[in-house]
């Protein structure tokens, strides 16, 4: 049996999963350290719309772009649907990728579980995406979820997601690495190098 996101062809084989309501991917290998950038999908708690409240995403955003910066990830995209979470992002430098991703879900659940039991599935799917054409091609799908689900009628009038970014340049709560972000750079690495 095969799990893909729609338009993706990796193909990856499934058992149903203890925790979890649907298949859940086994026999991963994950390519870590090696200069790639990841499309990661983790869901929340037996996919309950957890985050379906402005709240809970804005909190989500907030704990991201802290936990972003305190790691020196770059995020290339993300959109936060109402019970899981796409990302684009590199491999910090100074953690591994499922540590970031352990310390992201820790505060986020800390801070939005309330009495429940858990907020997050313990696991993740992770893709490594190389090169632009894969690059651009994850981020499409990622921006456009919210319109394919039906909240939206364009991905411009999705909050949560990194689209606005890189359609006007205008930094959103959460670090968007793209070429807006890289030109606001150069005149500081300009400086710095007098």
């Amino acid at each position: 049996m095969g799990h893909s996101h729609s338009g993706f062809s990796s193909v990856l084989r499934v058992r149903p999963g203890r925790d979890y309501d649907g298949a859940m991917p086994y026999d991963l290998k994950r390519f870590q350290k090696a200069e790639a950038l990841h499309f990661i999908t983790f869901s929340c708690f037996h996919r309950l719309p957890l985050l379906e409240a402005p709240e809970p995403k804005n909190t989500f955003e907030a704990v991201l772009e802290r936990t972003r910066a305190r790691h020196e990830a770059r995020v290339y995209a993300y959109a936060l649907m109402p019970e899981h979470v796409h990302m684009l992002i590199n491999e910090p430098a100074s953690i591994l990728l499922a540590q970031f991703l352990k310390a992201l879900k820790q505060v986020t659940s800390r801070k939005l579980r309330g009495r429940r039991e858990k907020f997050w599935q313990e696991r993740y799917f992770d893709s490594n995406v190389r090169g632009e054409e894969a690059r651009s091609e994850v981020t499409r799908y990622i921006h456009r979820n919210p319109v394919k689900r039906g909240l939206v009628a364009s991905p411009g009038e999705y909050r949560w997601s990194s689209f606005n970014h890189y359609a006007t340049g205008v930094r959103g709560v959460v670090e968007i690495e793209s070429d807006w972000t890289a030109r606001l750079r150069r005149p500081l690495i300009a400086v710095k190098l007098r």
